[in-house]
């Protein structure tokens, strides 16, 4: 991530700061090599080994409390104003700091909803409570779960920029596979045919290149976070391929659906037409919908309720989650009402925030149908980032 983006991230916290009414928000780290915290790289850029403070606050003054080994590397970033150093204990500077400050709120890098938001260590939660033991401040502590969810999802035009540089190489690369899909290759045989022209072109999958990318085909085949297996592709097969690439720091997700002709057919069966039709106007449906303040289960049900009165199962899982720095990403999901998604469904969706928008739905004997698109929430509505996939692709 480039310094004149975290800056702009950096500002962008500000801004939050006092949109959200927190004094102060502050990520303890240590060892950020072995325990990284997931906002590392967006509002610092560098590692820490001593334990480290990084401190934003709402009138715009931004701290860095570090050991002083590592005090000249944070100086040079030009990110933060204050950079103290120490040499014993991080105690008395950061004591120190907040006597100055006296802020009524310190928002801390924990969460109970999201993973993103959930870097302090339980150790370091521990010392952080020592540290403050017979202070005001002990009291004063918030999850920064709403700052950072807002951080995350709010993209800048510079991170957008890149995205849809991302999503166009990506969407290449599905061109070349459609060329590259023919009856007799397996599963593997494909992801392989991907990886080898990702490397080409020196990118890095975008989740764990296990099951990126993840390939599909035929009926009844794996889960939908599996990787792909020996099964061959065969001629009255649908196949699909959940695939994505980290591109300069941010990632592409998508899917795409063919289906490949048997003998003499010149179009796909009428079975295999209507679930690819189901699944591209479910995603129109929700397109139509999204845009700022509705809530993310509201879109689910959108999809969900379409799919079913069609006659199709659920799919097993959220229509879609944020896009960013990592593959799954914001806080806000655009999630059913399970409990393993705890308050994210209910979350207002902003302007900026990018989503997945990708439901499923088997056809029975030929496999399943699923697309994913990425969009962004405008003013108004969204706007999608990657051209939608409206027609079925034909293997011949």
């Amino acid at each position: 991530m480039s310094n004149q983006i975290i800056k702009e991230k950096i500002q962008q916290a500000i801004e939050i700061l006092n949109e959200k009414n927190i004094d102060m928000w502050m990520t303890l780290v240590r060892e950020t090599k072995v325990t990284k915290d997931p906002m590392i790289d967006m509002i610092v850029g560098e590692h820490s080994t001593w334990q480290s403070a990084f401190i934003i606050n709402r009138d715009g003054e931004t701290a860095a409390i570090v050991g002083s080994i590592e005090e000249e590397n944070i100086v040079k970033t030009g990110l933060y104003q204050k950079v103290i150093g120490y040499v014993k204990s991080v105690k008395e500077p950061l004591l120190e700091y907040l006597n100055g400050k006296n802020p009524k709120s310190i928002a801390i890098n924990y969460s109970k909803n999201s993973v993103l938001s959930d870097g302090l260590t339980y150790g370091m939660f521990l010392l952080l409570n020592d540290y403050l033991d017979g202070t005001e401040f002990k009291n004063r502590l918030v999850s920064a779960e709403e700052i950072i969810s807002a951080l995350r999802g709010r993209k800048s035009d510079s991170e957008l920029s890149i995205m849809k540089e991302a999503i166009t190489e990506t969407l290449k690369i599905f061109d070349a596979v459609t060329k590259f899909i023919k009856p007799g290759l397996t599963e593997k045989d494909v992801a392989e045919y991907v990886k080898k022209l990702m490397k080409e072109k020196g990118f890095q999958p975008a989740w764990d290149e296990e099951t990126c990318p993840a390939v599909f085909t035929g009926p009844n085949p794996a889960s939908a976070h599996s990787g792909p297996t020996d099964r061959k592709i065969e001629k009255g097969h649908l196949v699909n391929m959940d695939f994505g690439i980290k591109y300069k720091g941010y990632c592409s997700d998508l899917q795409r659906t063919w289906y490949v002709l048997r003998d003499g057919e010149t179009k796909a069966p009428a079975e295999v037409q209507k679930g690819f039709e189901v699944i591209r106007d479910a995603i129109q449906k929700v397109s139509d919908a999204i845009k700022p303040g509705v809530t993310g289960v509201e879109m689910d049900d959108i999809a969900r309720n379409y799919i079913t009165d069609k006659g199709y199962p659920e799919y097993p899982h959220g229509l879609g989650h944020q896009v960013g720095r990592e593959v799954h990403d914001g806080g806000a999901g655009l999630f059913p009402r399970w409990e393993r998604y705890g308050n994210t469904p209910f979350m207002k969706l902003e302007e900026r925030q990018v989503f997945t928008i990708e439901p499923r739905l088997p056809v029975e004997g030929y496999g399943v149908s699923t697309i994913e698109e990425e969009v962004v929430i405008t003013k108004d509505g969204c706007e999608f980032l990657s051209p939608p996939q409206k027609e079925l692709i034909l293997i011949k």
